[in-house]
């Protein structure tokens, strides 16, 4: 039994609640069979109008068609449209190296916290997500110390430059020390 403000469906019969929008016309759900039946239905209809008769068929009308055509080479159905250059879906990564020191030494505290905002403004929301999903931060201000935590991570990556207190020759002495470490088998 239909409740308050439902209307039965032309094609299924199921009861739905129409748009708000186009509560006084819609005829049909919004399930795939119903949208496709009303689009059928629409179609009949407006093909049984005298003034639709001759649509496809009338001088006026081929020759709007068959100008368009021209106007537009490659569109129709039996021709390749040529390839389009299309953007690509994502941009791509423009490195910048930052000296942190350099720039915090001679900017002020307010030009700095501009910068900030303009920094979020253009950055990737990509970017931003996961800051706040791996680091459980959210103030701006966080996000940017976060943010160059980590390109400074990668930039020692790249340059292969020691971590904080940790010279080459340690590394080097740490991996001879533990020649078998490769071999470990739990169980």
């Amino acid at each position: 039994m239909a409740q308050a403000g439902e209307r039965k469906c032309l094609s299924c019969g199921d009861f739905f609640d129409p748009d708000h929008r186009n509560r006084k016309r819609q005829r049909y759900c919004a399930a795939t069979d119903c949208r496709r039946a009303s689009a059928t239905a629409s179609q009949a209809a407006w093909l049984t109008k005298p003034q639709n008769k001759d649509y496809f068929r009338d001088p006026l009308h081929v020759a709007r068609v068959q100008a368009w055509r021209i106007a537009h080479p490659g569109y129709g159905r039996g021709q390749p449209r040529k390839a389009r250059i299309r953007p690509a879906l994502q941009e791509t990564l423009v490195a910048q190296v930052i000296d942190l020191a350099e720039e915090s030494s001679n900017r002020t505290k307010i030009t700095a916290a501009r910068a900030l905002q303009e920094t979020w403004e253009a950055s990737s929301p990509l970017l931003a997500g996961l800051i706040v999903h791996l680091f459980d931060v959210t103030l701006q201000e966080d996000m940017a110390a976060t943010t160059r935590h980590l390109v400074q991570l990668g930039h020692d990556a790249i340059n292969r430059s020691p971590r904080h207190g940790e010279d080459r020759q340690t590394r080097v002495a740490a991996r001879a020390a533990a020649p078998d470490s490769q071999a470990i088998q739990l169980g």
